[in-house]
């Protein structure tokens, strides 16, 4: 049988996937689809890659959230990108007949884009470095994991795509008293934040601007989630080898 490794950095984004079931170093879905949540970052990323071809995955895809660089983006709008970069040098592409087979599937009923992705290790928070790096990369999305998962991919020779759900657009400026009280599973402490925002209270219209493009994200990832894992849109079995 040919599965599908799905890796999400948080588990807020893995939900939207479909029910699982427990156990052993990955989840699974009903059809062997396997879901590894390995936390923010491309170090926990290439872990938990790994920790899903060891499971059995025959093919990796890079699922969750990512912040617009192109002014064109809204929140909601889904990336399913040619080429993910690191934007110096390192430039990796995803398997075109997957990507073409789910970026049609998913078009008949949300805004879906290619172009290119980016990858940082770190979180990028204000309008003007988004801004920088859309001119400077090319790239029109920025996440933080799916260039480590295509690293894996590519040095174990199977299929990969990234599918990306925009929540911040590019001119929106994310409030340091949310990215400094949010740990590498995505969980808010919220004393720290409230903290930040009494401390900065002009924080509170970018904070409320962020949350309403969350909930605009999060319909599309509830919605578009399950196609992921549908063979339907999935690779041709003939490009990759058995799981055991």
């Amino acid at each position: 049988m040919n599965r599908v490794g799905i890796l999400c950095a948080l588990q807020t984004e893995a939900q939207h996937l479909g029910p699982v079931t427990l156990g052993g170093p990955c989840a699974r879905l009903a059809d062997g689809t396997l879901i590894h949540v390995s936390g923010m970052g491309p170090d926990a990323a290439s872990q938990g890659a790994r920790a899903l071809v060891e499971s059995g995955a025959a093919a990796l895809a890079s699922w969750g959230l990512a912040g617009a660089l192109a002014p064109t983006l809204a929140a909601g709008d889904i990336l399913i990108p040619e080429f993910i970069t690191a934007g110096e040098g390192t430039t990796r592409a995803t398997t075109a007949d997957w990507r073409v087979r789910l970026s049609h599937a998913l078009s008949e009923q949300h805004r879906v884009m290619g172009g290119m992705l980016l990858s940082r290790p770190a979180v990028v928070r204000t309008a003007v470095e988004k801004t920088a790096l859309f001119r400077t990369t090319g790239a029109i999305a920025v996440d933080m994991e799916s260039l480590a998962v295509a690293a894996v991919a590519d040095d174990q020779r199977l299929p990969f795509i990234a599918v990306r759900v925009i929540v911040d657009r590019a001119d929106d400026a994310l409030p340091v008293a949310v990215t400094s009280a949010t740990d590498a599973q995505g969980r808010v402490r919220i004393w720290r934040m409230l903290t930040g925002l009494m401390a900065e209270p002009a924080q509170i219209p970018s904070l409320l601007r962020l949350s309403w493009r969350y909930r605009a994200a999060r319909q599309v990832m509830a919605a578009a989630g399950p196609s992921l894992a549908n063979r339907q849109y999935a690779f041709p079995p003939s490009t990759v080898r058995a799981a055991s």
